[in-house]
């Protein structure tokens, strides 16, 4: 027998929360994937400054994000927060490290994508999860679990078939990983957010950025002497580009348990190796798509391991929130 529809049958105890819950979770993750799709094309973005050396195109990308996020800052009525930061030697110490690695990041990505690798960028941001865990157990002296041991093990094989596929190592994939899972530790020790975070870094790289674009004007083929007016539009566009997915994930990463962020990550670098394969025509031999195919298998084992880990806490213990990404 059916309820009197005009009778107001309250909810069960509680479900209203989880209905809450779910809806915001639902809403982060839906923000995470507009993040992350715009990561993944923004390699379609800088094969449109292919013309440019990378070293200038990163300085024009730190000026850009710096004044777009001076004017985020500012919005968010921040300044408190980041003055309050510079006045500690340890934060300004880690900021400095943080800035160095982050252009190291974006240096080595602009230019393998402005010199046809992309998909090694894409092998790059899949082996950084492994490198992070790495870090862990290195240098934090965390446990390694079984399934993190096979991942190691798994990632270990597919470099050395990579490296004799390649011809050689796969620096830029190696250079990748490391900065961008270096950088994530260096992020949970300072204590701000990802926005106000982020525009300390790129403060701190201000002042050389503009010097180096000082440099580079000077040539025959540099922007500020050869960039038509679309190109312009894409070099003045960087801060941007830059901004806006960092915004959305910051926003997302509030509401999304870190098991699921954790997989999302993984959207950039499928987006890169589709792009590269498909879109570029990069080659891929087989003997190169074993090696990913170890790689994968590596992140699908510690996937793996960390839902069954879920799985097994408590339902009342709250889930842990993901750290904000670079880039």
């Amino acid at each position: 027998m059916q309820d009197d529809p005009g009778v107001n049958t309250p909810p069960p105890e509680g479900s209203g929360g989880r209905h809450d819950a779910h809806v915001a979770t639902a809403r982060g993750v839906q923000i995470a994937i507009g993040a992350y799709l715009i990561w993944g094309l923004l390699t379609i973005y800088w094969k449109q400054l292919s013309a440019f050396d990378a070293i200038e195109l990163i300085a024009w990308r730190v000026i850009s994000a710096a004044l777009i996020l001076a004017i985020t800052v500012s919005a968010r009525g921040s300044w408190a927060n980041l003055r309050t930061a510079f006045r500690d030697p340890g934060v300004v110490r880690r900021l400095l490290f943080a800035a160095l690695l982050l252009a190291a990041n974006w240096g080595s990505y602009i230019w393998a994508v402005t010199h046809d690798r992309v998909i090694e960028t894409a092998l790059g941001y899949f082996i950084a999860p492994l490198a992070t865990m790495a870090i862990g157990v290195l240098i934090l002296h965390e446990r390694a679990t079984t399934a993190q041991r096979t991942a190691f093990g798994l990632a270990a094989i597919a470099v050395v078939i990579l490296t004799v596929s390649y011809g050689r190592p796969p620096w830029v994939a190696l250079v990748i990983g490391a900065t961008w899972s270096t950088y994530g530790l260096l992020k949970r020790q300072i204590s701000l957010g990802p926005v106000e975070s982020l525009a300390g870094e790129l403060f701190v790289l201000l002042i050389p950025a503009m010097g180096i674009v000082a440099v580079f004007s000077t040539r025959a083929n540099s922007v500020a002497q050869s960039a038509d007016a679309r190109e312009w539009l894409f070099v003045l566009g960087t801060g941007v580009v830059t901004a806006v997915p960092l915004l959305l994930f910051a926003a997302a990463a509030k509401s999304i348990p870190f098991t699921l962020l954790g997989p999302l990550n993984l959207l950039v670098p499928i987006i890169n190796f589709g792009l590269g394969w498909a879109l570029y025509d990069e080659p891929m031999p087989t003997d190169r798509l074993i090696g990913f195919a170890f790689v994968w298998i590596a992140l699908l084992v510690v996937i793996w391991d960390r839902i069954a880990h879920a799985r097994r806490r408590s339902p009342t213990m709250p889930a842990r929130q993901g750290a904000s990404n670079p880039s």
